[in-house]
């Protein structure tokens, strides 16, 4: 590209990167709740976004490498469907402990979302509670630990993880789920 033609297109170019950075996709504002119907979860899935965003290839490669998902789909995921870096995480998360595959659980939440990931989960069998379920939140931790971040755990995983620091409960009052 010449000189002349880049400068001609500078202006163009940096309007659309001024508009791109001055309007966050919707899960990057506070309302962001995938409602998964375990507050721990909740929390990371969170963070997941924060980190996602700031780090895309490190988070893709994670979801590629270690949820069986086409790097296509994961893309597609999150750049051209715009999901929540939490969203494209659980869905593959899920696709892995149910058996199916990532593009099945994209479309069940794609066509069932209002509910949110508790009502998706419910109709793949991976309840609350449920070994499934556990499965699930114990492959959190060596994602955390890939990606060189720390991890707080619950209760329920402590006996899997004594070693590491806990979580505090989230508080009753509100029913607010815990910020890390």
């Amino acid at each position: 590209m010449t000189a002349r033609r880049l400068a001609r297109r500078l202006p163009r170019l940096l309007s659309i990167l001024l508009l791109a950075t001055a309007i966050p996709p919707a899960w990057a504002q506070d309302d962001w709740n995938p409602r998964s119907g375990d507050a721990w979860v909740d929390a990371w899935l969170g963070d997941m976004n924060r980190y996602g965003a700031s780090y895309p290839d490190a988070f893709i490669d994670e979801i590629v490498r270690y949820h069986d998902t086409p790097r296509s789909l994961v893309r597609e995921l999150l750049l051209d469907r715009e999901w929540a870096p939490g969203d494209v995480y659980y869905a593959c998360a899920l696709a892995s402990v149910s058996g199916r595959p990532c593009r099945h659980v994209a479309d069940l939440w794609a066509r069932d979302h209002a509910q949110g990931w508790g009502a998706v989960a419910h109709e793949l069998g991976v309840d609350p509670g449920s070994p499934a379920f556990q499965r699930l939140k114990k492959g959190f931790v060596p994602s955390y630990d890939r990606w060189g971040r720390p991890i707080l755990v619950d209760e329920s995983l402590a006996g899997d993880y004594p070693d590491r620091k806990r979580m505090p409960p989230p508080p009753v009052e509100d029913g607010a789920t815990p910020v890390p």
